[in-house]
């Protein structure tokens, strides 16, 4: 059995980083096809684009998303798609978190803040 901190250094490097959590958890709960432009992930994520554009090359390379670009309006834009692995591996990671809540939970003891002074 591991222990809750085993637990913790198990996650998922690639997606813990907080930027590409933060990405890869906007496509997973997105009601239209896990996909997004990166006008409105830069806009709900707060990060340059240069910034941003990194971590998606990041998670790109990982396989955990794919990008297009296209024009629309003879504007370019480009979609953000999470792969099939990416699904995977995001709600592998959810119930990672999950499980580690569940482990602090069980080895706190009841009425531990209390104890501070």
């Amino acid at each position: 059995m591991s222990t809750v901190f085993e637990d913790i250094a198990g996650l998922d490097r690639l997606i813990h980083e907080p930027a590409r959590l933060a990405i890869l958890s906007i496509l997973a709960t997105l009601a239209t096809d896990d996909r997004a432009d990166f006008v409105y992930l830069r806009k709900h994520i707060g990060l340059t684009e240069g910034n941003l554009s990194g971590h998606i090359t990041k998670l790109e390379e990982g396989g955990l998303v794919r990008t297009q670009k296209q024009f629309v309006n003879k504007r370019p834009n480009t979609q953000i798609r999470l792969t099939e692995e990416g699904h995977k591996a995001i709600t592998r990671y959810w119930k990672q978190l999950e499980h580690i809540l569940q482990g602090f939970k069980a080895v706190a003891p009841h009425g531990a803040a209390a104890d501070r002074p």
